[in-house]
């Protein structure tokens, strides 16, 4: 007969993973990918080695739900910032500001999640996070287009070029904690948009 865990056992194990993952975060965001070890996170989240690996095969695959779980929360942040009352340009300009504040906020994080060298399963999560914002991007774009509020133009593409954009802006900032970029950054998303006369910043 097959061993069935009991609810309490069961609820114990999914305790266990939230505060593992919960770790990992903190790791994360204190010293990257380079520093989020699996038995960094053991000894951190106060739980054998073994514990960790009971939950994730090895340090890709507990990584890649930290992406995911840091990914879906960003992304909702960003989401709610292009639902802000306002014209096209100005919610838009609202996700780029949303990202990159909070980016700034927890800056060895952001770095983790954008640029810093990782295992190949983590960088195709960093494509699902991209496509995500570029979608949400897109959305509004899309929006503003049949508003008459921006100039007709390929929705996809352009959020996916402002996305990439913004990303490497934030890449300098992000390792020297500054905020500099940010007014070049919304003046650059309002003119690729067409919503500012590059004449006149």
């Amino acid at each position: 007969m097959p061993y069935r865990r009991t609810p309490k056992v069961q609820a114990r194990l999914d305790s266990q993973r939230a505060r593992i993952l919960g770790t990992a975060v903190e790791l994360l965001a204190e010293h990257g990918y380079a520093g989020c070890s699996m038995a960094a996170v053991a000894t951190r989240a106060g739980v054998a080695t073994g514990s960790v690996y009971r939950h994730f095969p090895g340090k890709a695959e507990l990584v890649v739900e930290v992406f995911r779980e840091v990914v879906t929360r960003e992304v909702a942040a960003v989401e709610a910032a292009s639902a802000r009352p306002g014209e096209s340009v100005e919610r838009i300009v609202a996700v780029f500001d949303t990202f990159a504040t909070r980016a700034l906020k927890a800056p060895r994080l952001a770095y983790a999640l954008l640029a810093e060298p990782v295992d190949v399963p983590i960088e195709a999560e960093r494509l699902v996070f991209r496509r995500a914002f570029r979608d949400v991007v897109s959305h509004r774009i899309a929006e503003g287009i049949r508003a008459g509020e921006l100039p007709a133009q390929d929705a996809d593409v352009t959020a996916a070029a402002l996305v990439g954009a913004a990303a490497e802006v934030l890449i300098g900032p992000l390792t020297s904690e500054s905020a500099e970029a940010l007014p070049a950054l919304r003046t650059f998303v309002q003119r690729a948009l067409g919503g500012l006369d590059a004449r006149h910043p």
